[in-house]
């Protein structure tokens, strides 16, 4: 492999270029070509594959400092699959209404409504049936869900863009809600946006992130085979690091709770199995959803 092939970076979050490296796949994805990797692009590759992580030294950061380039990136979402398309809808269905609950409980569902990544806009429909949003922000890259996310804005005035790096269309201090869904870990620069959004919430507003936890005890137990490390994510979180972001961001008040998620029985003994292992693939199991607090966080954070 080339020196170059791919970026190599300090903590994106303190900048800083002291790390210890801490966990890492048998075949790391930084001793491999970008051509060899696009067989391990999807997340449940039969082989684990990803770049190795390290904790910055002096933020607790856990990122990849070696990591794919933005337009290495644009070409591998180009070819990626549905969102959790191994998950059935009624498990999405029912994630998306437990986050949006959680936000509505504290955040004002008035204003703009403002989502990063939405997908084919669980939340947002959420949002336009029980708020009174009086317009719906709306980044996502992928133009094949637009028709789908127009949608879920309910009729109401709303906005789409492909770019989620420039919200420069959105008034400055016009949102109650700003959303992110398994977004943030995905970024190479979190704070930059995060900034960016801060900019754009009213002095009530709420910015609601969910990220995994990798601080999680599901985490400790899986070790190098939990799911969050792959190819996706350049950086991951714990309820500490998140918060240290966000208020060096300028947030004043951030709240983190452990999100519930809900996944059909069968994809979650898939999964444990998988960990130590052992395939299922053809074993009938029960497809009843089950809600669980395991290793998502829901992140609050206010101007």
């Amino acid at each position: 492999m080339k020196s170059s092939e791919f970026v190599t970076r300090d903590c994106p979050l303190c900048g800083s270029a002291k790390r210890t490296m801490e966990v890492s796949s048998k075949r790391r994805a930084e001793s491999m070509s970008l051509q060899d990797l696009h067989p391990y692009w999807e997340t449940f590759a039969s082989e684990k594959v990803f770049f190795s992580y390290a904790r910055c030294s002096d933020c607790d950061l856990l990122f990849a400092p070696s990591f794919f380039s933005n337009d290495q990136l644009s070409e591998l979402y180009a070819d990626m699959p549905a969102n959790m398309r191994v998950v059935t809808s009624d498990a999405i269905d029912a994630t998306q209404r437990s986050y949006f609950d959680a936000i509505a409980e504290t955040a004002p569902l008035s204003g703009g409504y403002l989502e990063i990544g939405p997908d084919i806009g669980h939340v947002a429909q959420h949002a336009a049936r029980e708020g009174e949003f009086d317009k719906f922000w709306l980044f996502e890259p992928n133009k094949a869900v637009h028709r789908q996310l127009a949608e879920s804005a309910g009729g109401r005035p709303h906005y789409i863009s492909t770019d989620m790096t420039d919200l420069s269309a959105v008034p400055d201090g016009s949102v109650g809600v700003a959303v992110m869904v398994h977004v943030l870990d995905h970024l190479l620069d979190p704070a930059d946006l995060v900034q960016q959004i801060r900019a754009k919430l009213r002095p009530d507003g709420v910015l609601a992130i969910v990220t995994h936890n990798e601080a999680s005890v599901l985490r400790r137990i899986m070790g190098n085979r939990w799911p969050p490390f792959c190819l996706q994510h350049p950086e991951l979180y714990s309820p500490e690091s998140i918060t240290r972001l966000l208020r060096a961001s300028g947030y004043s008040r951030v709240e983190v709770r452990r999100a519930k998620s809900y996944f059909p029985m069968s994809f979650m003994a898939q999964q444990a199995a998988g960990a130590v292992g052992l395939n299922l693939s053809r074993v009938p199991l029960p497809d009843a959803v089950v809600g669980l607090r395991l290793g998502n966080i829901l992140t609050m954070a206010r101007n």
